[in-house]
């Protein structure tokens, strides 16, 4: 299975507080820096599971779950509501090709605060496709996750990385309820990809600010 790409904190760690806050303007990867002017789209980060669904194209050839990494643990529960979420008869019948959903598990035991996303059990929220070695375009995200009946990670809003640094320092409310957002992952509206050919994916999270674990 094909694991999701590592997203980078948009700023570099600080060892003298064994990286637990920012060094604040010193971006972590080169491309941040010269795009920080740019638009970006900001979306919710969302306190769970890194979750991903392999579609293998066929009505025999089934799906696959698994997590950020191939190593990677999923609580029974939550195969139990993805397999509900996920049959197979939906990607047959919207001729789905072969591709990796990209999501967040999230809900009760899930995470020190999962109740609060979801009390009384577990879901998934999708926030990326690959299909023929490409990411999808955000708008034929959209068009799976309609297809499959999925939700999708929330747009919060759009702005420089400066606007993204402090609307994370100040803290906002989660669309899931009255406590605070975990972060947010913000990508350019036009998206890239470096010449390594990785993504320019960035995310900030408030404990960054409040002296948390990294």
């Amino acid at each position: 299975m094909s694991e999701y790409c590592k997203i980078q904190t948009v700023f570099k760690r600080d060892p003298a507080t064994k990286c637990r806050t920012l060094l604040e303007g010193e971006y972590s990867l080169p491309a941040f820096e010269y795009l920080r002017d740019c638009e970006w789209v900001f979306t919710e980060k969302i306190d769970g599971t890194n979750i991903r669904v392999t579609w293998n194209g066929g009505e025999h050839d089934g799906i696959e779950f698994g997590g950020r990494t191939d190593a990677a643990q999923i609580p029974a529960t939550l195969i139990k509501r993805l397999q509900d979420l996920l049959p197979v008869e939906r990607f047959v019948e919207n001729d789905i090709p072969p591709m990796v959903l990209y999501g967040e598990g999230y809900g009760a035991k899930i995470q020190k605060g999962g109740g609060n996303y979801k009390a009384d059990g577990q879901d998934f929220v999708l926030f990326d496709v690959r299909c023929g070695g490409l990411w999808l375009e955000r708008v034929n995200v959209y068009d799976i996750a309609a297809k499959m009946l999925l939700d999708t990670v929330p747009v919060i809003a759009t702005g420089n990385l400066g606007a993204m640094v402090e609307k994370v320092r100040s803290g906002f409310e989660s669309k899931w309820g009255p406590f605070p957002a975990e972060g947010i992952v913000a990508r350019p509206t036009t998206e890239l990809l470096t010449r390594r050919g990785e993504r320019i994916i960035t995310k900030i999270k408030h404990r960054d600010f409040v002296g948390g674990k990294p």
